[in-house]
């Protein structure tokens, strides 16, 4: 780095140094391949330069022997050297991958937080909407993508009229899902919903894993006050009976299947080419995983932690072989128990993370445990209760090499009320550290 500041005989003393660095490497590869003669030579010009070196010989005598070795190379170093700078560069890239790739299968993995089940201790995937007239322009746009990671959706009237959205016999906004790429590369789900406008259709694309992110968007956009989208729109349905039907192809499990939808007014008239609807998408928390602590110590209760689906038999037909983060919220003997909004662990209000008594107090952002399961939320199977481990006054005990997880947005978590427990050998890690985005919860995970 200072090398600027070193005199022209240490400059040359470091330069004849990596020039015996490449001899020895030519040597050692290549000396089965090279005659008797080009091994003598080699090893006799490499030990002259080492001679002078020995001697503390002046610049220009150390010059002459590099000079010579350097000629020796030319014939003997085949593809060692000399060596191109793709050459170095390919190596350079390859060690770093192969590093990369070791630091992240045994120390740290980086994890994207896709939904808010853990929200507001991890953040997943949020909403921005914005007014008629309130877009960010290009600069705040690029400045909100750097900083927040913010990326903008917005659909626009193909004619004059009102709008109306299509849902399903359960009131859910309709959609079709299709495969496509994250950031171009990276197989993913992605949703398309529909708007009707003067009799013509148009689509909006988001990721599927922000539908229940994309209820409170359109809520906001179109509900206004009402309690909830599910009831909003059963109001709308209400006033504006008969309703227009039509069927979408809609994908069940591995096969197509058709559905009937029902198309609702949302009491918002727009013209040609207007937005209909204008959001942002901020990305979720971006942080690292600790791969190496578990291996030598049991996860906490409190803890955050990461964990695989593909051996939890309820959740794999579904999600498959994925990483989910939950808080670890029992171990083997233990026993839960939900009363709104607090949990307790062995008769006891449970204690090991901050997350646990603001949701018990409803405290800030934190809703509170429940027994409801999230489907009820957006009009979903009301059975949910009782298949749930842990409907109202039920408790669950935890068996042995298991662990309990809930989400720590209990009302909008998918968890172990759910889907049962997590075998002990799927364990992962534990969140680490959030470096993106650029928040307030930049730092040391909770």
């Amino acid at each position: 780095m200072f090398s600027f500041l070193y005199s022209q005989e240490k400059k040359m003393r470091q330069n004849a140094e990596n020039w015996l660095e490449v001899a020895e490497r030519v040597r050692h590869f290549r000396r089965d391949l090279l005659t008797d003669t080009q091994n003598q030579q080699l090893q006799t010009t490499a030990g002259e330069l080492r001679l002078r070196l020995k001697e503390k010989a002046d610049a220009g005598r150390i010059k002459l022997s590099i000079e010579a070795l350097e000629r020796v190379l030319k014939d003997t170093g085949g593809r060692i050297y000399p060596s191109s700078s793709l050459v170095e560069n390919v190596e350079f890239f390859l060690v770093a991958a192969l590093v990369i790739l070791g630091l992240r299968a045994y120390f740290i993995q980086p994890f994207k937080i896709p939904t808010n089940s853990m929200w507001p201790s991890y953040y997943g995937m949020t909403a921005e909407v914005f007014k008629p007239g309130e877009e960010p322009g290009f600069l705040r746009k690029t400045a909100r993508l750097i900083g927040l990671g913010a990326t903008n959706y917005s659909v626009a009237a193909p004619a004059a009229g009102e709008v109306l959205i299509p849902v399903f016999g359960d009131l859910r906004p309709a959609f079709t899902e299709r495969p496509g790429r994250s950031l171009w590369i990276f197989p993913t789900v992605l949703r398309d919903y529909t708007f009707k406008v003067g009799g013509e259709q148009v689509k909006i694309t988001v990721p599927a894993d922000f539908q229940g992110e994309f209820d409170q968007v359109l809520n906001e956009a179109f509900m206004g006050e009402a309690p909830s989208l599910n009831a909003a729109l059963r109001a709308a349905a209400t006033k504006a009976q008969p309703l227009e039907r039509s069927t979408f192809i809609v994908r069940g499990g591995a096969r197509p299947v058709e559905a009937t939808v029902y198309w609702i007014p949302l009491g918002k008239k727009v013209q040609k080419g207007e937005k209909i609807l204008s959001f942002d998408i901020l990305t979720g928390d971006l942080l690292f995983v600790d791969r190496m602590s578990y291996h030598f110590i049991q996860p906490k209760v409190g803890s955050g932690f990461v964990f695989r689906t593909g051996n939890i038999e309820n959740l794999k037909a579904d999600e498959g072989d994925k990483y989910f983060v939950k808080r670890l919220v029992g171990v083997p003997g233990d026993i839960l128990e939900i009363k709104q909004p607090a949990l307790y662990r062995n008769g006891k209000p449970i204690e090991g993370s901050e997350a646990f008594g603001k949701n018990a107090r409803r405290e800030g952002k934190y809703p509170g445990y429940t027994n409801t399961p999230p489907t009820l939320a957006t009009g979903g199977d009301l059975q949910a209760i009782s298949d749930g481990l842990m409907p109202p006054g039920g408790k669950v005990t935890v068996p042995a090499n298991s662990f309990f997880a809930l989400g720590d947005n209990s009302p909008r978590s998918k968890d172990s009320r759910y889907w049962g427990f997590v075998p002990e050998k799927d364990v992962v890690g534990r969140p680490l550290f959030i470096y993106y985005p650029l928040t307030s919860r930049w730092g040391p995970a909770k």
